[in-house]
């Protein structure tokens, strides 16, 4: 077994420096936050180019009836909601629960009852800039376990699996299905954001914005081996600076014979969720990777 990186070594002094001075402003008022994030968002959007061509392309494709000039302001948006994504984390990890922001949640009761008849949960949600903050609220009104995937960064990955199991009832690396499995089939309800697509032996082409997408098909399948009852869970930042949490009612039929339908059914309310606050979606990601019979990305 690999030796354990030394997170102290003087490679990661950089990490090191980035992450206290995110500490200090974690200690700012949560308004003053949201000020700077505002700032230095719109301020990385024009100046730094570093995904910003895959953030346009990916808007053009599934606004087209934006005008350039309208999206070119959304985009704006999205990088001030990514900059605001990285205070959130901030504020999880290093304030405490009564310093978190309001949230109003709902749909938890279904969940619940779910659980109660003793059927584990999956709980299925995109990538949203308000990931961090969305579980951890959500996990102060009912036990959540919940996927990750350690970033590159040592210190980083260290951090995230640190704090992750610190509020989650299980945290599970996302390659680890042997553990989602066992979770669901103990009655857990298990989180996770399945809409970022690679090309698998358990993916489809399938629209998403009505453009062929690699697709996930692993929401009908996992409920199928776990008997799990699925729903949905999408957050969304409001203007005064609250939160909506919203788990929807169950999904019945769901798994079906046809997993790609279920999949297709799932984009759709994906999709219903971007367009209510299309600035918190995670467009810097290159979701219309070219494959088999498409082979050209639009990047």
């Amino acid at each position: 077994m690999p030796a354990r990186p030394v997170l102290t070594a003087l490679r990661h002094a950089a990490t090191w420096t980035s992450l206290g001075l995110l500490w200090l402003v974690s200690r700012l008022p949560w308004g003053v936050q949201r000020l700077l994030a505002d700032a230095f968002g719109a301020f990385a959007f024009h100046v730094v180019r570093l995904r910003r061509h895959v953030t346009m392309v990916n808007l053009r494709v599934c606004f087209p009836e934006l005008t350039e000039a309208a999206r070119r302001a959304l985009g704006r948006r999205h990088y001030q909601a990514l900059a605001f994504g990285i205070l959130e984390v901030a504020r999880c990890w290093w304030r405490p629960t009564g310093d978190l922001p309001p949230a109003r949640i709902t749909g938890v009761e279904a969940l619940e009852r779910a659980r109660a008849s003793g059927r584990g949960v999956l709980l299925v949600s995109g990538h949203f800039t308000t990931l961090e903050i969305a579980g951890r609220m959500l996990s102060l009104r009912t036990p959540l376990c919940c996927l990750y995937r350690d970033p590159n960064n040592p210190v980083l990955a260290e951090l995230l699996r640190k704090h992750r199991t610190a509020w989650a009832s299980r945290a599970i690396e996302m390659r680890d299905m042997t553990g989602l499995l066992r979770a669901l089939r103990d009655g857990e309800a298990v989180w996770y954001a399945p809409d970022q697509g690679k090309w698998t032996p358990q993916s489809a082409v399938l629209p998403f914005f009505g453009r062929p997408a690699i697709t996930n098909l692993s929401t009908p399948r996992l409920a199928k081996m776990s008997g799990a009852a699925v729903f949905t869970f999408f957050p969304r930042r409001a203007p005064d600076g609250s939160y909506e949490l919203t788990v929807g009612p169950e999904l019945a039929g769901i798994p079906s014979a046809d997993p790609e339908a279920d999949t297709a059914r799932l984009t759709a309310l994906l999709e219903d969720a971007i367009r209510a606050a299309p600035e918190q979606y995670l467009w810097v990601h290159r979701r219309f990777k070219g494959f088999n019979g498409n082979p050209v990305s639009p990047y």
